[in-house]
């Protein structure tokens, strides 16, 4: 198949960020949200390696509103390097949504003559069944069909995602919307899609509309509004049970990373994949090394303590340091973290560069989903409730002191913090 391969990149800094990202705060102040280490490479890298995978893909497109860094161009130059294919970054001149980013492109997109592409959400964690979405494709519907990848949820939270209706003999979209008032169906949209250049002439109908209804307004920015166009209630909609568009549903793991408490439960998954498709990047308790229990990724140049204990469901960047005794579990510890001697982290992402002192104690209120209910998912978390800041993972911003002998409990603290005390369930500025 020649193919594309589109991917979101939503992130904005300054005026008008998004939700998604002061959700991440503060992680997202050091690092666009795309590029958070989950599982110990960048958010984007698990997309990338799915799309290298799928036979004859032929670019991988990077859409989005972020100003591009030397971050970014490392990303993308190491990228290239790694899976031999072009990574380009195209930058949206204002936020145009899932469906406007995309069409704002589409020269450059059908500019290969692909046959079909995928479109990738930047903010889910997924097995990413690429081929076999290519697969369902030929064997549903039309040629010229479109595909979204869907999931089970349970009937409560099936509300928070854009739902779809099927016809369960041939798996057609029938009815699609998004994030009802009431229940509509299990199946969720996953914010993965299989296109074809026939799409663009669905957006372009809605584009024109929007550039008829904005000309009855007042001239504001119209035509930055007019290409404001989401996918999900300005496309699927309308193609529901026109015979175009098709759900594969997959049984494989899936979740959103909206919230940085989301980010280590998607660290969980992508581990535990590892097994399957990256062994080596997975630690083990070796003589003269620390005790590993269950899986742990650990960045070469981290130095750890023959006396720590770490996992299960935890990452180790670059230049860690972890000292004697020290306890680790369910946490993502990022570059130049300095742990020392026995302290213990749990449930909680520690920032770049940050120390924890001797004998004090980092710990969050995990935000799983269910594990007695099968499908169900991560709750998008509220940083407050009833007044009060919601119990959650604790967060250490880049370049944070924790002192020795205290505690920091269902806290973020924000960068270059130097703390003297204990806290609990608090923002600390």
């Amino acid at each position: 198949m020649d193919g594309f391969f589109l991917k979101t990149f939503e992130y904005k800094r300054g005026e008008g960020i998004t939700k998604t990202c002061t959700r991440f705060r503060p992680l997202s102040f050091e690092v666009p949200k795309p590029l958070f280490p989950v599982a110990g490479v960048p958010m984007l890298q698990h997309h990338i390696e799915a799309c290298a995978k799928v036979p004859n893909m032929k670019e991988i497109l990077l859409i989005g509103f972020y100003q591009p860094n030397e971050e970014l161009n490392r990303f993308l130059f190491n990228a290239q390097q790694e899976f031999k294919i072009s990574i380009r970054y195209l930058q949206e001149y204002a936020a145009l949504g899932t469906g406007g980013g995309i069409y704002h492109f589409r020269d450059q997109i059908v500019s290969g003559s692909p046959e079909a592409f995928f479109v990738l959400n930047a903010d889910v964690c997924s097995a990413f069944p690429l081929t076999e979405m290519l697969s369902f494709q030929k064997e549903h519907g039309e040629p010229n069909s479109f595909v979204i990848l869907g999931t089970t949820a349970n009937r409560k939270q099936s509300m928070n995602y854009g739902c779809i209706v099927e016809n369960e003999e041939t798996n057609e979209v029938m009815h699609y919307v998004e994030k009802p008032s009431t229940f509509v169906s299990d199946i969720i949209n996953c914010g993965i899609y299989l296109f074809n250049p026939e799409i663009f002439q669905h957006i372009g109908t809605v584009f024109q509309k929007n550039q008829q209804d904005m000309l009855l307004e007042e001239p504001t920015n119209g035509w930055h509004r007019a290409e404001a166009i989401r996918l999900e209630q300005d496309i699927f909609t309308a193609l529901a049970g026109q015979g175009r568009l098709y759900v594969y549903k997959t049984l494989s793991f899936w979740s959103q990373i909206k919230s940085a408490g989301s980010a280590i439960y998607a660290s969980r998954l992508y581990l535990s994949q590892y097994h399957s498709n990256h062994p080596e990047r997975l630690a083990s308790s070796k003589e003269g090394g620390p005790k590993i229990s269950g899986n742990v990724y650990i960045h070469p140049t981290a130095n750890i303590d023959p006396t720590a204990m770490l996992g299960p469901n935890v990452s180790i960047g670059t230049g860690v340091t972890i000292g004697a005794g020290v306890r680790v579990r369910e946490s993502i510890i990022l570059h130049g973290a300095n742990l020392q001697d026995h302290c213990c982290v749990l449930n909680s992402i520690v920032g770049w560069d940050s120390t924890i002192g001797k004998w004090a104690r980092v710990e969050g209120t995990p935000s799983d989903p269910n594990p007695n209910d099968p499908y169900s998912k991560i709750d998008s978390e509220t940083l407050f409730r009833d007044g009060k800041l919601t119990p959650s993972i604790t967060i250490l911003g880049c370049n944070v002191t924790i002192p020795s002998e205290v505690i920091i409990l269902n806290s973020i603290v924000l960068p270059h913090k130097d703390l003297n005390r204990s806290f609990k369930n608090q923002i600390i500025l």
